[in-house]
């Protein structure tokens, strides 16, 4: 079966077939380090790595690009809370996303470009545009000229004329309310973060003096929102990629302004296939960090561990409505358990003695196969994980039914096809790790451990014993524990 995705830009659910026939390139849109990540984010990220052990299971060769949005408003906002400048808050937020990724069990993505270390191949393609007629420069700013564009509005479905009836802002500057900034004068002002400041933050104006700016042809400033995802997918995919992931509350007007500006500078498709993570809702309400009602990773990962919640995000579909509950978690939690058990039942009876080579249950073997095309044809179906999930639990049942209708004499090869059946799909592909019950405890307690270590070192300093202090932090380091001395007392990654 092949696979098929729904795609954005058309409406339809397509046939999905990757420029190269062995390689797919694509880009998520990632995270705006200005808070910590939560489960919102956490939906997306799984679902895209999902999407990426697929692809590869399927033959392809993934080159997977995630951003790092290290320079905005919101970020400086922060400045005197998490950070003395807007380089040092995104640094805090960066360490903190890197840490709950590895947290969630995710592959690792190609690269993890930043805004910051982008920023000539942003003023290249922003001069490119000016170049060709697409941009124009107002009072050191550059604004992206929405009506020479054709296809503006393509990808959200709507026309310029809709845009402008929905009251953008019109700065004077400005030759039509629609278009939007490649390029921002100067740096930031304090009234535009004022909304964004929490009370332990620095005053307005100091924090915006910490704002990062760049020399460009038009002055000193800073690059546009939109501009900089469309520089580092060209620099570290190409001009025309296959896929680009993002959040639903991203199509317009990001994702729409991505397309507008990437292919008036190239002539060329930007993405072949845009696919749209739904947002997960709380309440009846998006989880977001502005309306705070946002559970974070690291709290979720401590209080349910990994595998619950990777269990819970994939319980609905990407691209299908997603509530998180006490009700909804729970389940995820009896669902992992049922996984859990019938892995774990699985392999005791492959490795019992009671398991022989010339036993056969029909009745098993035909479950593991149905499971086994089941799942292929869920995930062939727009990466349907909840029924690729379903698929698994039914796994469990025919293990169960086995087991408990052979309980002296188990069909070894159709047991070992589906501990392989859960390895293969449950671990390789949905990231959930079979036959680690000791893992997650193991680093709990190692966890325990070095911060009793690093209370003792932090009454040593307190003594006036620095020497010894010193010596703690190298034998940690010894073990493979990098400590970093903050304001805030001590830190640590494993």
């Amino acid at each position: 079966m092949t696979l098929r995705v729904t795609n954005t830009l058309t409406g339809e659910t397509e046939p999905f077939e990757p420029r190269d026939p062995d390689s797919v390139l694509l880009y998520y849109c990632g995270l705006t380090t200005s808070d910590p990540p939560h489960l919102g984010h956490a939906r997306g990220w799984v679902h895209v790595d999902v999407m990426c052990r697929w692809l590869e299971w399927l033959g392809y060769d993934v080159r997977h690009v995630e951003n790092f949005t290290d320079v905005n408003e919101k970020i400086v906002a922060r400045v005197g809370e998490d950070g003395d400048s807007e380089a040092d808050v995104a640094r805090h937020y960066i360490q903190q996303v890197i840490e709950d990724m590895r947290s969630l069990n995710l592959d690792r993505a190609e690269v993890y470009p930043r805004v910051s270390e982008h920023v000539p191949e942003i003023i290249s393609l922003v001069e490119r545009l000016v170049e060709s007629g697409h941009a124009y420069e107002a009072n050191g700013s550059v604004y992206f000229d929405v009506t020479s564009f054709e296809d503006y509005g393509k990808l959200s479905n709507q026309t310029v004329e809709d845009i402008e009836a929905q009251g953008e802002d019109a700065e004077i500057e400005k030759r039509h309310p629609a278009d939007f900034a490649l390029w921002k004068a100067d740096g930031v002002d304090p009234e535009d973060i004022e909304e964004h400041r929490h009370p332990e933050a620095a005053p307005a104006e100091e924090a915006c003096e910490t704002a990062q700016t760049w020399d460009s042809p038009w002055g000193e400033g800073r690059p546009g929102w939109h501009i900089e995802c469309s520089a580092m997918s060209m620099t570290h995919l190409d001009e025309t990629i296959d896929v680009h992931v993002g959040g639903q509350d991203l199509v317009f007007p990001h994702h729409e302004n991505e397309v507008a500006q990437s292919e008036a500078a190239t002539g060329q498709r930007f993405a072949d296939y845009w696919l749209h993570v739904r947002l997960l809702e709380t309440k009846g309400e998006k989880m977001s960090s502005s309306l705070g009602n946002f559970f974070t990773v690291a709290d979720a990962v401590e209080e349910f561990g990994a595998d619950v919640l990777r269990t819970f995000l994939l319980s609905t579909a990407y691209s299908s409505r997603a509530t998180y509950s006490e009700e909804t978690i729970g389940e995820a939690e009896e669902r992992w358990d049922r996984l859990q058990r019938g892995y774990e039942r699985a392999v005791e009876a492959c490795d019992s003695v009671d398991a022989y080579a010339k036993v056969t249950d029909e009745t098993l073997r035909d479950a593991v196969a149905a499971v086994r095309a089941d799942f292929e044809a869920a995930m062939n179906d727009d990466f349907n994980t909840r029924e690729a999930t379903t698929a698994l639990l039914d796994l469990t049942s025919a293990i169960n039914t086995h087991v408990d209708d052979h309980d002296d004499a188990y069909d070894y090869r159709g047991l070992r096809r589906a501990v392989e059946t859960f390895e293969e799909f449950g671990a390789g592909i949905l990231g959930l790790t079979f036959g680690d019950e000791h893992a997650e405890s193991d680093v709990t307690l190692a966890g325990d451990i070095v911060e009793l270590v690093l209370d003792v070192r932090e009454q040593e300093r307190a003594a006036g014993n620095y020497e010894r202090a010193d010596e703690l932090r190298d034998e940690l380091e010894a073990l493979g524990v990098e400590v970093q001395d903050t304001d805030d007392g001590p830190t640590y990654r494993l």
